[in-house]
């Protein structure tokens, strides 16, 4: 499994630490990822995502899983939130 967010595409960043003396080490910065159950109104049911802490923020400002996926860009959502977004459209549509 990918340490990337499934909403946001927020995924490990690689950089330095840096000591006082400027001595500087690898490291990896990890996203903080959380596993979530989120309602879906349109669909009915509930969907379990691997997302960061901050899209969950995301989430709830705007007033839930449908609504977010409503303004969400194509480009940054997992496989599986495309197809989830393209369900909750056409349930929509109908």
């Amino acid at each position: 499994m990918s340490r990337r967010c499934e909403l946001s595409g927020k995924a490990v960043l690689v950089g330095n630490l840096v000591s006082h003396s400027n001595h500087k080490t690898k490291c990896r910065f990890m996203p903080n990822l959380v596993n979530v159950t989120l309602q879906s109104e349109a669909l009915g049911r509930s969907v379990r995502l691997r997302i960061t802490a901050h899209a969950l923020r995301s989430v709830e400002h705007r007033g839930g899983l449908d609504a977010f996926l409503a303004k969400a860009s194509e480009t940054e959502l997992s496989i599986r939130v495309r197809r989830l977004k393209r369900e909750i459209g056409e349930k929509l549509a109908a």
